[in-house]
């Protein structure tokens, strides 16, 4: 799992997880404030509204973490930057897991709709525009950016939260590698798409964005090759990853930290064979986690000494 990036402020913790500031979200949200004063009377309610925006991509990043935690997975940081938000999540490698662990930000989106439309309509009915100006401003503007935050991330372009979606649907038909390599390749067509948009709209966030979706969409298409490289490898039946469920691959494929060798761990029985030194655990190649080598289906560990 990534760690937090240097400079961010960590300004607190919620259920064992970490929210950190990035240093440039203070820069980025002078400059907003500064450039949106005169909606308001006051430029404070303009300070109100933009942390409100990061209070429900707060919110949003959460529901990522607690899901990814519920089934099993870890998740421990939460950044947030000029251009939203990101957790830190690592969902056990499975599509069920994986789609739950993304699905559940929009749905902390939807849940919260009914919410903000509620106190609109309730302004809107008690004549909050002539007599709360300011207040049924803000009331609508959370309202608006809330909805767009929700149609914006689940859009099927990669890694926004709906080409995740995407891909851990068709991960269910098509594998994990072949469900990335797809939905990554959706994604380059994605992102030229947007970039055309902010041209168009001459808007230095939404190039700026386009940047970021482009730059995560090459890393996904490279971590997908590598995928497919992995998953052609011949494998070893009887053996299962307690977490993926895939057969490790046979070959020479760990390395032992003692005298820096490879060696085939499951044809050894979890020994070294250059210098002798016993492993409990053992790597899954495909998933990255680590598990307990006697939880390997059809596993048997030879006694010390033999």
């Amino acid at each position: 799992m990534p760690s937090a990036p240097s400079r961010a402020i960590r300004i607190f913790r919620f259920s064992g997880i970490d929210v950190f500031l990035h240093w440039s979200w203070f820069l980025v949200g002078a400059y907003e404030i500064q450039n949106r004063a005169g909606q308001y009377s006051s430029i404070t309610w303009n300070i109100i509204e933009y942390l409100a925006l990061f209070l429900i991509v707060t919110m949003h990043e959460f529901g990522h973490a607690l899901a990814c935690r519920q089934v099993g997975g870890k998740a421990d940081r939460i950044v947030l930057w000029p251009l939203g938000g990101v957790a830190y999540v690592d969902p056990p490698q499975r599509p069920g897991a994986t789609l739950w662990s993304i699905v559940a930000g929009p749905l902390v989106n939807v849940g919260l709709i009914p919410i903000f439309y509620f106190f609109f309509r309730f302004g809107h009915s008690h004549g909050w525009a002539q007599s709360m100006p300011d207040v049924y401003h803000l009331v609508t503007a959370v309202l608006t950016i809330d909805v767009v935050l929700l149609v914006f991330n689940i859009l099927p372009i990669y890694p926004l939260d709906g080409g995740q979606i995407l891909r851990s649907l068709l991960w269910f038909v098509m594998g994990r590698a072949r469900s990335l390599m797809v939905a990554t390749i959706l994604g380059l067509v994605g992102v030229v798409a947007f970039i055309g948009l902010a041209i168009w709209m001459r808007s230095v966030w939404y190039i700026a964005m386009a940047g970021f979706m482009l730059m995560n969409c090459w890393s996904g298409l490279k971590h997908a090759q590598a995928l497919l490289k992995v998953a052609k490898l011949p494998r070893r039946d009887g053996f299962n990853c307690p977490s993926c469920k895939s057969s490790p691959p046979i070959g020479q494929y760990w390395k032992c930290a003692k005298c820096q060798q490879s060696f085939d761990t499951f044809a050894t029985h979890g020994v070294c064979p250059h210098c002798g030194a016993r492993y409990e655990t053992t790597k899954c190649i495909d998933c990255g986690a680590s598990n307990d080598i006697a939880q390997w289906a059809g596993y048997h560990l030879t006694p010390a000494g033999v």
